[in-house]
């Protein structure tokens, strides 16, 4: 089964020390949902400086668990900037929704 996530960073910036990636893990479990969930109300809600406030922040995260939505979440980025309508946006949050649950849940599978 193909992961959705990597954890080839984290080893790198660990050196070996399994508590520590676990912490990274929970950290990312305690931080993303709620963000995610307050990123999507930021979109449905047409508050385009909120969404892109909670899209920067996950960046860092998304990068260092090797997770592919670095493309969708520039596009969420270059969307706050705009007034464009939710409607043109929808397709890349509905695919980092649906990522992010994924990864979610796989840690949490990988790393009771």
């Amino acid at each position: 089964m193909p992961q959705n996530y990597s954890l080839e960073k984290l080893d790198a910036i660990a050196g070996g020390d399994e508590s520590f990636i676990q912490l990274l893990v929970d950290t990312f479990l305690q931080e993303i949902p709620p963000d995610l969930d307050s990123m999507q109300e930021a979109i449905n809600s047409g508050n385009h400086k909120m969404a892109y406030q909670y899209a920067h922040k996950m960046k860092p995260n998304l990068d260092m668990f090797g997770i592919d939505l670095l493309d969708q979440i520039a596009a969420m980025e270059k969307w706050s900037a705009t007034d464009r309508p939710v409607a043109l946006i929808k397709p890349q949050m509905d695919e980092i929704f649906t990522t992010l649950t994924t990864v979610i849940n796989d840690l949490k599978a990988d790393f009771k």
